[in-house]
């Protein structure tokens, strides 16, 4: 064997095991929703995600890698569909081009999942299954090719290494628009409009999701490098988990400050929030710098968390709002500021930075505007909310006939009370 041969070999088994780990994200997000949502709902949660990802799967096979990735111009491609004609030497890579498809499936599958979160307990399953297949299909590949197909940012010399923007905060804006046409859950606004707390069922499921979204990000950056003989991994490594653990501490920290306890669901969620915050930089800045970009996430999530359900009055039973949309602008911005090379803090002015600042609001822009025509039109075709007899009495009964906990007594299904 060749080197060239053996070099093509380590990168298709490298990418391989990193698209494993980030497949198995979906399992973290699954606990996650599941724990942070109540046990009525927990089937409906599980099939949702079982769904965005084997649909999902389908339509970015057979239309959304072709759009993020075949040739066309600066703002979509426009070959490549059903991945006929696609090889490693059009995409420009040294891999099997099917290790690099199921690669770029679970980032797809990754932003379609982010949005079941904020809108759980009240959507109508139809209309989730078109809604997932949409951002599968079109709206997160859109801004795929922008950043990592040809397209547009990526020759302005936008920053964005695994999807802090192009992933993260794609999912995080299209679930903000789509819990807001949505509205809150029955009981979580008082008459007032002060927020009541609707406690999860398993805060031990959603910590479990935690962990395994921490364990499957050393596959999402890591893995973004395409090469397993890149020594730069075991550096991207480090910086990921740098900002996660510096993003809990500081969570913890602000919380324990603010509410006299340390609160566990928030630093759990300022895990995740140090970790998308530190996917666009992470093989861009120092291990000094995602400290600094965790530590900033961290504080920026806890206020944002809160403007989102005390101003905004917008129902995300899970933060994923925050965590993906805020931190995953925010972690793609800071980039700007923390690169080693052209960082404003290492006097490379402020052209990075402009770059970052353009690439978060074009992102922003498209997703809104495609989110909010998505959500609208299925509103008007199928409907986007389950009855409130339904809502109240759980999905997972009206939905799918089941009970996920059908060997326990449950509590009186109803409107949360004071």
């Amino acid at each position: 064997m060749s080197s060239s041969e053996f070099e093509f070999a380590v990168n298709t088994v490298w990418v391989l095991v990193a698209a494993f780990l980030v497949f198995f994200m979906q399992a973290g997000f699954a606990m996650v929703e599941t724990g942070f949502t109540r046990a009525k709902n927990a089937g409906n949660i599980i099939m949702k995600n079982t769904m965005d990802f084997a649909a999902g799967s389908l339509v970015y096979w057979a239309v959304g890698f072709a759009i993020m990735f075949g040739p066309g111009n600066g703002m979509v491609g426009m070959s490549g569909f059903f991945f006929r004609g696609v090889t490693a030497e059009a995409l420009d890579i040294n891999m099997s081009p099917y290790a690099f498809l199921l690669f770029q499936t679970v980032f797809a599958a990754t932003a379609a999942t982010i949005v079941s979160g904020a809108m759980a307990e009240r959507t109508r399953f139809t209309a989730y299954l078109l809604y997932s297949l949409v951002i599968s299909s079109v709206i997160y590949p859109v801004v795929g090719h922008w950043a990592w197909g040809g397209g547009w940012l990526g020759e302005r010399g936008f920053i964005d290494f695994a999807g802090s923007s192009v992933v993260h905060s794609v999912g995080g804006w299209a679930a903000l628009v789509g819990a807001a046409i949505l509205g809150p859950r029955i009981g979580k606004y008082r008459e007032d409009g002060t927020p009541r707390a609707i406690p999860g069922h398993s805060l031990t499921l959603g910590a479990l999701g935690v962990f395994i979204l921490w364990f499957g990000w050393f596959g999402f950056n890591p893995g973004s490098s395409l090469s397993g003989t890149d020594a730069s991994i075991g550096y991207i490594a480090v910086t990921t988990n740098l900002a996660a653990a510096a993003a809990a501490v500081t969570v913890m920290l602000i919380t324990w400050d603010r509410y006299g306890k340390p609160d566990v669901s928030m630093t759990l969620n300022g895990v995740l929030g140090g970790l998308v915050a530190i996917t666009a930089g992470c093989a861009a800045v120092s291990p000094a710098g995602a400290v600094l970009i965790g530590i900033i996430a961290g504080g920026v999530l806890v206020y944002a968390l809160e403007f989102i359900d005390k101003v905004l009055k917008i129902d995300d039973p899970v933060g994923a709002i925050g965590v993906h949309g805020v931190c995953g602008a925010l972690g793609t911005v800071l980039v700007g500021v923390f690169a080693s090379e052209g960082g404003l803090l290492y006097g490379g002015g402020t052209a990075q930075l402009v770059v970052q600042l353009t690439g978060v609001g074009a992102i922003a822009i498209w997703t809104f505007a495609a989110a909010f025509v998505l959500f609208k039109v299925i509103d008007a075709l199928v409907g986007l909310r389950v009855p409130a007899s339904e809502e109240v009495e759980g999905l997972d009964r009206n939905e799918h006939l089941v009970d996920a906990y059908g060997d326990f007594l449950l509590k009186p299904a109803g409107n949360t009370a004071e």
